[in-house]
């Protein structure tokens, strides 16, 4: 049987908005893919031997819990480097996605420095970007929706040849400007969106999986799972998230 193992990031911390489904999903999956799976919680301070990783899990945080994030993973900030450029899979979720760049500068105009694994950088708005989100992903051919929920004050910018998840069809994205939301660097993703993500987007919980299977060279060897279920979760809530009924809501922070 094929095996992976995931390290699932600070869980009592990084936990916004349904994160832990992410998990569950993820689990879950695997073992209906009947991929052996080991979850590895990490906590603050805990040596982290990121050779051992195969799919590194970021929830959503405050900023509090950002700041003790970075201050804590720049020690490993080569180590973990390393891992990205050698193909370890990253999901880093909301505050862990505005971790991975160079910098993110809170409501307070305190810079706090970023992990600097990929080209891009977040600053605070003065409003929050609240809602139901749905994207275009081009991951896949022909590209596939994502739908999810987003709730983040931070406004992030992607640097030169730094891929975007989607482009935004409903939902504010990345910075409610440039209908760009996520990133995608090697086998790292990050995205705002919330919700949590997974459970109503099975095909990118099955390419997460996929990914860390590949990146120990092993073959994925999907089954063949009824996912109605799923995708009536999916398309209720893209109902939803269209609907004139739903009010997207940008409030003052």
């Amino acid at each position: 049987m094929v095996s992976i193992k995931i390290f699932h990031l600070y869980p009592d911390h990084l936990n916004l908005y349904g994160d832990r489904g992410n998990m569950i999903a993820l689990c879950r999956r695997a073992q209906w893919h009947n991929i052996d799976i080991e979850v590895i919680p990490v906590k603050p301070g805990e040596k982290i031997d990121f050779s051992h990783c195969d799919l590194l899990f970021m929830g959503g945080g405050q900023d509090s819990d950002q700041q003790m994030v970075a201050e804590d993973l720049k020690k490993r900030s080569s180590e973990l480097s390393s891992a990205v450029e050698n193909g370890m899979v990253v999901f880093a979720v909301c505050g862990s996605y505005q971790l991975l760049g160079s910098y993110y500068i809170t409501g307070k105009g305190e810079k706090i420095g970023g992990l600097e694994l990929v080209n891009l950088y977040t600053e605070a708005g003065t409003e929050r970007l609240i809602g139901n989100a749905v994207i275009n992903c081009p991951l896949w051919n022909p590209a596939k929706t994502l739908a999810g929920f987003e709730n983040h004050a931070g406004k992030t910018y992607l640097g030169q040849g730094l891929q975007p998840l989607g482009q935004v069809m409903i939902g504010y994205g990345n910075n409610g400007t440039d209908k760009t939301e996520g990133a995608v660097y090697k086998n790292v993703i990050g995205t705002y969106l919330h919700g949590s993500l997974l459970p109503k987007n099975p095909w990118l919980t099955d390419l997460l999986l996929e990914k860390a299977l590949v990146y120990r060279d092993q073959d994925f060897v999907p089954a063949n799972l009824d996912d109605s279920l799923e995708h009536k979760a999916h398309n209720a809530f893209i109902e939803l998230a269209g609907s004139k009924k739903h009010k997207r809501l940008s409030t003052k922070v």
